[in-house]
């Protein structure tokens, strides 16, 4: 091999195999070699590099449902969304993937990514935001996850997972003591602690988190079993009244309750959002309850307003009398006050006579 730049004239029995130019490389770019004659592969990150005689540019392959992943950059919450939506995405014109350039992936923030190498059979857990480079014998771990509503397995294919918090809405049916059969809707919200790095058991830590393939879906049927189980005891009527308590003590147990009890709404790990009946006996019997119940609250209604407007008639009522017999003893005492006065006058009228009698009858004896 010759390497320039120089000139090079080469022999009649000389022959020219192929001719290699330099690959400038960025911090964030590489190339696969392989040794044609030991067959071991490598990784070029980072320089500029050439191959020489005894190697040769590596095609890494990837299996089609990880080549899209990686081609899309897709992560869970937008899985969910288009899940969500339910919309029919056109296929978008992809450009094929260089096979002999290094391998890499951005992971999300609160994100985790795990890495499987085949030959020293060693995972790494990758948490986000980095970039992630695949060596070449290595190969990103694929996660199916449970969708939709109700739970369906393998409907969000990711690569990276969320560490949340986030949640997740099931819908399962219930069956009571009376066979009324229920739909629940339940939501979860869950999130996974991210190990410190300064920890002695980081790495079984972050291993421990890709450990369940599938942990939407065990943990959806998890908590509906309860449900069902503590469902199948009580009667429907039972249920309809104290649904919400029944369900609590079925997913958190009574002692756990108890314990939450003085805590505020949002520190609880899921909510009951709605619960529809499925047949239609139970449905009819549902229709009943509530409207006996509408019934009955418009009823109670209905008597407290009665009895508050005959408290407060009887209160004007009585207000009214009251101001009455005020009213009379203020006539009585001003009757009084008038007689008093009348008496007054007439005994000054009648002194006031008298006297001028007696004063009449001296000056006529006085004038004799």
């Amino acid at each position: 091999m010759v390497k320039g730049p120089q000139e090079f004239c080469p022999m009649v029995e000389m022959e020219i195999v192929s001719r290699r130019k330099a690959i400038p490389l960025d911090d964030n770019e590489g190339v696969y070699v392989r040794n044609v004659k030991t067959g071991k592969v490598r990784a070029v990150i980072g320089q500029t590099y050439i191959y020489n005689q005894d190697e040769e540019p590596y095609s890494k392959e990837l299996p089609e449902a990880i080549e899209k992943l990686i081609a899309d950059a897709q992560n869970p919450l937008v899985g969910r969304e288009k899940l969500r939506d339910n919309r029919e995405t056109k296929e978008v014109t992809r450009k094929p993937r260089d096979k002999r350039r290094v391998i890499y992936y951005q992971v999300p923030h609160n994100s985790a990514v795990q890495v499987f190498d085949y030959k020293s059979k060693v995972s790494r857990v990758i948490f986000g935001p980095d970039l992630v480079m695949l060596g070449p014998d290595e190969h990103f771990t694929q996660l199916s996850l449970s969708g939709g509503q109700p739970k369906r397995p393998n409907v969000v294919r990711t690569l990276d997972l969320s560490l949340g918090p986030d949640f997740m809405t099931d819908v399962f049916t219930v069956e009571t003591s009376d066979h009324a059969r229920l739909s629940l809707q339940l939501c979860y919200n869950w999130h996974f602690d991210r190990p410190e790095k300064d920890s002695p058991t980081y790495k079984r830590d972050s291993e421990a988190l890709f450990s369940v393939p599938d942990f939407v879906g065990d943990v959806c049927k998890s908590i509906a079993s309860r449900i069902r189980g503590a469902v199948a005891s009580v009667p429907f009527d039972d249920f309809h009244k104290y649904s919400a308590r029944i369900i609590n003590e079925a997913i958190l147990g009574k002692k756990r309750l108890h314990l939450l009890s003085c805590k505020p709404a949002e520190d609880h790990k899921y909510r009951h959002t709605d619960g529809r009946a499925v047949d239609q006996r139970t449905r009819d019997s549902l229709m009943k309850s509530v409207q006996l119940a509408i019934e009955i609250t418009t009823n109670s209604q209905e008597a407290t307003a009665r009895h508050e407007a005959e408290r407060l008639d009887q209160e004007a009522r009585g207000k009214l009398e009251r101001q009455k017999i005020s009213d009379e003893a203020e006539a009585e005492r001003a009757r009084k006050e008038l007689l008093e006065l009348q008496a007054i006058s007439a005994a000054v009228e009648s002194t006031g006579q008298s006297k001028a009698e007696a004063q009449s009858r001296a000056e006529s004896m006085r004038i004799e």
